[in-house]
């Protein structure tokens, strides 16, 4: 059972990590900017105040290690999405994954920032006081789809090396 939470923890990082990939590629070819992890954790480290919800995220007083704080809670979001994609779909997906379980669930994450993250930042619900809610709303569908594509990617990587590990 080790093995499988191993795993998982694996594929996480390297969900996270394909969505930071491609929050690059959006920035660098398409000028679309990514949210900045230091603003999720100026969130997180006003939390032990109390402070849940903000007018605006981004004029909240800053916190000491905020940075820190949102990309070592990113990348712990995304561990946690995995163990419990893993724990849901069992074992047996890690040993063959396949991507449409991956990539839909993927896509159900993004509930998580439209109607909490968001919102708590004072973007409104789905972004709905940005200047391009549309565009807000597509752009984080498609990053929690390559999150679902990084699940499934990355376990395969998991099964080559656990396959070609094997005495």
């Amino acid at each position: 059972m080790s093995h499988v939470i191993l795993s998982a923890i694996v594929v996480g990082i390297g969900a996270t990590l394909a969505v930071d990939l491609w929050n690059l590629f959006l920035k660098h070819v398409f000028s679309i900017p990514s949210l900045s992890y230091c603003l999720l954790g100026r969130w997180l480290r006003h939390m032990p105040e109390g402070t849940f919800r903000h007018a605006s995220i981004a004029v909240a007083s800053p916190r000491a290690f905020e940075c820190t704080a949102g990309w070592i809670a990113h990348y712990t979001i995304g561990i946690v999405f995995a163990v419990v994609f893993v724990v849901l779909s069992s074992a047996d997906w890690l040993a063959r994954p396949t991507l449409l379980p991956a990539l839909l669930y993927g896509i159900g994450t993004v509930v998580f920032p439209l109607f909490i993250m968001q919102p708590s930042f004072g973007l409104g619900i789905a972004a709905s006081r940005t200047p391009n809610p549309a565009q807000a709303r597509l752009k984080s569908l498609g990053t929690h789809a390559v999150f679902g594509i990084g699940l499934y990617a990355s376990a395969l990587g998991v099964r080559y090396v656990c396959m070609t590990a094997r005495p």
